[in-house]
């Protein structure tokens, strides 16, 4: 275990000890990219201070509120269309057309009908992150063992103990991957969101302090989001195998 981890975390470890070298021998420029440690310590600084906990706690409001309605809706739907034909082949024209349209793309969007307020925001945030879960969703469903629904059928299960004992279960794992996609891109997407009319957030920290070059302060805005964007995967994994621990590993 201990081995694993070691190993796992090498690449890490090199990438942070470069971070901290290469701008002190001059290889890369320090005033673009200071040491890891003039970051760690501006980062300390804005906690210390007070502005680091009120970005993050803008953030994790606007991301946490459209991520968690992105789920609520999302994941109903996407079982509606996996499982019941008409519906799918009703909604898919619809599903392909915005699939392929980038959320980024869509910001201004967002921005002429609702504002530059909160609600743009968490809009945005959830329409970012239902389409990895509601893709993964349907995938989920389609994509059950015909095999195991055969054999559910053939022991008298209905229509709704069948999706309730079978493709339910079956399909978890793939939404859960769904939802841990969601999860990186409702921090992602709220960046760009928060740079346009925020006050407070990481993204409008990072903006502002690249803007008025403080460029320590802006490395710590993007050391903070990774950070959380790790923390927020390895939660979300530990949900997953909280709700698949019939699965064998």
């Amino acid at each position: 275990m201990l081995r694993r981890a070691v190993t796992n975390s090498t690449a890490i470890l090199l990438l942070l000890a470069a971070w901290e070298v290469l701008p002190r021998l001059g290889v890369v420029d320090p005033v673009f990219v200071p040491p890891l440690s003039e970051n760690l310590v501006a980062w300390y600084d804005l906690l210390v201070g007070g502005q680091l906990p009120e970005h993050l706690e803008a953030s994790l409001a606007r991301s946490l509120s459209g991520f968690g309605l992105a789920i609520v809706l999302a994941i109903p739907l996407g079982l509606l269309i996996g499982w019941y034909k008409p519906v799918a082949d009703f909604l898919t024209p619809l599903l392909e057309l915005f699939r392929n349209t980038s959320a980024v793309a869509l910001l201004p969007v967002f921005t002429l009908i609702l504002g530059i307020g909160e609600t743009t925001k968490v809009t945005f945030v959830l329409y970012a992150c239902a389409w990895p879960i509601l893709l993964n969703t349907i995938s989920g469903v389609k994509t059950v063992e015909p095999l195991l629904i055969k054999s559910a059928r053939s022991m008298g299960l209905g229509p709704v103990r069948l999706f309730q004992k079978v493709i339910l279960p079956a399909a978890v794992p793939t939404i859960f991957t769904g939802v841990r996609l969601a999860g990186a891109y409702s921090i992602l997407v709220l960046l760009f969101a928060e740079m346009v009319g925020a006050k407070a957030g990481l993204g409008y920290l990072i903006l502002d302090t690249q803007s008025s070059f403080r460029i320590p302060d802006m490395y710590a805005g993007i050391i903070t989001i990774s950070v959380l964007g790790l923390l927020f995967n390895l939660l979300l994994v530990g949900v997953e195998r909280r709700f698949s621990t019939w699965r064998t590993t």
